[in-house]
């Protein structure tokens, strides 16, 4: 498979979690997602599975039916976790300042700044609970180690070293020294809900 492949292949797979997750967020069955869209149901079920290959029009149906601009279905909103290593960032700037650009994610709602201190002695076991459907974590290592990330996916982290990450999984955040200080910067999307279409002796969604 050549490089172009690969990338429509990527992006395909990027569409079907954003559909998916987008639709459940907003409590919407495939059924009523193909009556507001005007798709069938066979054709959203392809691009759930990553094996439709959307149009331009399509996304932009599908947009308008998740009440959303199409190109949030083309952006990464933190399924996969993602790590940059202290030496990989880049620095770029001017004469007396300079930034390294740590992570860009689309979006808007609730975002929530904090610095974090961890000491020995909390248990590897214990978990943190989901948060709210869409809740991203994006953490910065200043000093010492720790292990972060989702139960099934966890990173080791050390000063210098940036995660995003879910938060709307079981995750855990564990020192792996004496203290670990980190930045963290938490997003919760605003999700606008779409209540199901009810008619007169049906279920909803039903005709």
């Amino acid at each position: 498979m050549d490089n172009k492949s690969d990338d429509l292949v990527r992006e395909n797979e990027l569409v079907a979690r954003n559909v998916r997750r987008f639709r459940l967020e907003r409590a919407m069955s495939l059924g009523e997602l193909a009556r507001r869209s005007g798709l069938s149901k066979q054709t959203l079920s392809k691009i759930e599975q990553g094996s439709g290959n959307p149009t331009v029009e399509t996304l932009s149906l599908l947009g308008a039916a998740l009440d959303m601009p199409a190109r949030r279905l083309l952006t990464e909103w933190g399924t996969p976790v993602y790590v940059q290593r202290h030496d990989e960032g880049e620095w770029s700037g001017a004469q007396h300042w300079s930034e390294r650009l740590l992570d860009e994610t689309y979006g808007s709602g609730y975002v929530r700044t904090l610095l974090l201190r961890l000491e020995r002695g909390r248990r590897e076991s214990e978990a943190v609970d989901p948060h709210a459907p869409g809740t991203l974590h994006h953490l910065y290592v200043i000093t010492g180690k720790l292990r972060t990330g989702p139960l099934n996916e966890p990173v080791d982290l050390a000063a210098g070293d940036f995660a995003r990450f879910p938060g709307d999984v079981p995750h855990r955040m564990v020192c792996l020294g004496e203290r670990v200080t980190a930045h963290m910067v938490t997003t919760i999307p605003q999700v606008r809900r779409i209540a199901p279409t009810v008619t007169r002796g049906g279920a909803p969604g039903e005709r």
